[in-house]
């Protein structure tokens, strides 16, 4: 069987270079598409993650605020900043980097964002419309996972797609993405009994359960297209890669697979979002 490897790098390439002239002509028209990322603490992954977010608007003539607030900061607070980028009809999008330190409410810091500047996806409101079919801005790696078999042309109406995973910005959303494709879709998470036997049942598997090598290579059915979304300490993802490799018709790497075309996907919401505001203006 021939592998087709899913290359991520390839993707968002495709999806910055379409930015490119979208960007120059808000820029004529006085709006520079801007993103605002706020991080609460010191975690280094999440510092490294904000600064090459912050790297690829540059790339693209965007602008963008990094605000960098302490780890003892509060709820209030931090509601309080998100507030004042509500406020500021210079920002686009706002992107408030997960995770936060424990005192934090974070679903309540998540549901303040602006619906219109929520670029990352991760409002109740937001997840809401991508459910039923009509949101603005998905979550940006389901979006990415999205992107990836849009761009391979991988077909998903009448697939089964198997999820592992049901976080709030990953798993249950890419499941209703998914779903409003026209796959057949089954959610497995911590708690599924026979996971193995579920996932062998997949057209299309999708790993977003956050533990390294987690998904077996004899679990893949022969054929089966896999979408590795996690990235786990040594860049290594939730699928056993060389071993899934041996059944699948296509997979994507770690890294080099989702994670750039969601940095692109968030740029591309960011845009969107500034060409939503010229129109309302």
């Amino acid at each position: 069987m021939e592998k087709q490897i899913l290359d991520g790098r390839l993707v968002a390439d495709s999806v910055k270079n379409s930015l490119k002239e979208r960007v120059e002509n808000l820029i004529k028209k006085g709006i520079t598409p801007c993103l605002a990322t706020i991080l609460v603490g010191d975690d280094p992954s999440s510092e490294t993650y904000v600064n090459m977010k912050g790297k690829a608007c540059e790339k693209l003539g965007m602008k963008s605020i990094k605000i960098h607030l302490a780890k003892e900061t509060s709820t209030e607070e931090l509601l309080e900043t998100i507030q004042n980028l509500n406020e500021d009809d210079t920002v686009h999008g706002i992107l408030l980097q997960h995770p936060v330190p424990s005192q934090i409410d974070e679903r309540k810091a998540f549901d303040a964002i602006d619906i219109r500047k929520d670029v990352d996806g991760v409002t109740s409101f937001g997840y809401g419309q991508t459910a039923l079919g009509f949101g603005k801005f998905p979550s940006c790696t389901p979006a990415a996972i999205m992107k990836i078999l849009d761009y391979y042309k991988i077909p998903i109406e009448g697939k089964h797609a198997v999820v592992i995973g049901r976080s709030p910005i990953l798993g249950k959303p890419v499941s209703a993405l998914l779903l409003n494709e026209n796959a057949t879709v089954t959610t497995c998470h911590s708690r599924t009994t026979n996971l193995a036997e579920i996932v062998k049942l997949a057209d299309i598997v999708v790993a977003a359960v956050g533990k390294p090598n987690f998904i077996q290579g004899d679990w893949i059915k022969p054929g089966a297209v896999v979408l590795d979304a996690g990235y786990n300490k040594g860049n290594i993802g939730d699928v056993d890669y060389e071993a899934c490799l041996v059944n699948s018709s296509a997979i994507t790497p770690v890294p080099g697979g989702v994670g750039p075309v969601t940095i692109s996907m968030l740029l591309k919401h960011t845009v969107d979002a500034a060409e939503e505001s010229l129109k309302a203006n």
